[in-house]
């Protein structure tokens, strides 16, 4: 199957039906006297897996070599065992939209189930980057990471990736901690990775469909990014999408909230770190936004209830939200992460720090 990413960063494909006769054509032979005929149509019924349309093309014109197919297009689907580093360029995201990032929340929750990576955010000494001390500047620190990870050049990677290590460096357990962690810690990375690549291939169902199987294939190997920009290795990102399941679903047995981490994170989804006014305008719509987002493994571990009824209104709410979505204009759909790269920009130019 053929792959590849259009102008807006949808995928088309070919189906192998389609593409075979052209990619299992044989190979034209030069031409040869009469005599030799017999034995060439003799070799020529030995290759039973030539299409059926260039052996008649043959019959038709025996005293004529048939002319040469075009070269097939190369997948740009990876094979199973391809490295992840065959896929050059091409977006890292189907589609740019900032609605997705309603989702927020219950990614968090999903990062922090990790005990280590729960109490490494919660203990922080970078105290410029605690949510609930500077909500607007640790919202853009983290928002800005997604953007810069899926839109950014190397270079502006490269810069992002400094900023964040000296931030992370102060990231370490002490001996009063109920857990050991350190934020350079590339398995903890991996799942913080993995937790981030899972949101977007969600958000991308509910709003736009499912990918196809190619599609979630490719889009996948690109999701390795939301790791190789900080310090997970790309030998770490599981080979396939289907390892990538074998991976989240052992991943799921280190999962554990505690009463501490599950008070944080409710914190979070009420929108409690957020002004008072804001808090209460928004606080409900976005508990009940971020319980549907939540995958139920999650929804137990924060001991949140979730009814039939509650998912059909998710369901409906989502509908609508996409309807709207892909109606709205392509500034105002990408917003607020064209706004965050273009502030990211203008940071390095004038030698402010990205984080």
């Amino acid at each position: 199957m053929s792959v590849a990413p259009e102008a807006d960063g949808t995928i088309t494909s070919e189906s192998p039906e389609a593409a075979a006769p052209e990619a299992a054509a044989p190979k034209p032979a030069a031409a040869k006297p009469a005599a030799a005929k017999p034995a060439a149509r003799k070799s020529a019924a030995r290759k039973a897996a030539a299409p059926k349309a260039a052996a008649e093309s043959d019959a038709a014109t025996p005293e004529t070599t048939p002319a040469a197919p075009a070269p097939a297009a190369a997948p740009a689907v990876p094979a199973a065992k391809q490295p992840i580093r065959a896929i050059d360029g091409g977006p890292v995201l189907a589609h740019v939209d900032g609605i997705s990032l309603m989702a927020g929340a219950a990614n968090v929750i999903m990062q922090l189930s990790w005990p280590a990576v729960g109490y490494g955010v919660m203990e922080s000494k970078v105290e410029s980057g605690r949510l609930l001390d500077h909500p607007i500047k640790r919202s853009r620190t983290t928002l800005q990471f997604l953007a810069v990870a899926s839109m950014g050049t190397d270079e502006e990677k490269r810069l992002f990736r400094r900023g964040v290590n000296r931030a992370h460096a102060q990231v370490r357990s002490t001996d009063e901690s109920p857990v050991e962690y350190n934020a350079f810690d590339p398995e903890l990375q991996l799942w913080v990775a993995a937790c981030i690549y899972r949101g977007f291939e969600d958000t991308h169902r509910l709003l736009r469909g499912a990918y196809t199987p190619a599609q979630r294939e490719y889009y996948y190997q690109k999701g390795a990014v939301f790791g190789t920009t900080l310090q997970v290795k790309e030998e770490m990102w599981p080979a396939t999408r289907d390892a990538f399941e074998e991976y989240w679903a052992e991943s799921l047995k280190k999962v554990h909230i505690d009463d501490a981490t599950r008070e944080h994170l409710d914190y979070i989804a009420r929108a409690k770190f957020a002004h008072p006014l804001t808090a209460r305008l928004i606080g409900r719509t976005n508990l009940f936004i971020t319980k549907g987002f939540l995958p139920q493994e999650f929804r137990d571990q924060m001991r949140y209830s979730w009814t039939a009824k509650d998912q059909k209104r998710f369901d409906r709410m989502m509908k609508v939200i996409a309807t709207v979505n892909r109606r709205m204009p392509t500034v105002l759909r990408e917003f607020p992460y064209n706004y965050l790269m273009a502030d990211l920009r203008w940071r390095l130019r004038t030698g402010r720090s990205p984080v």
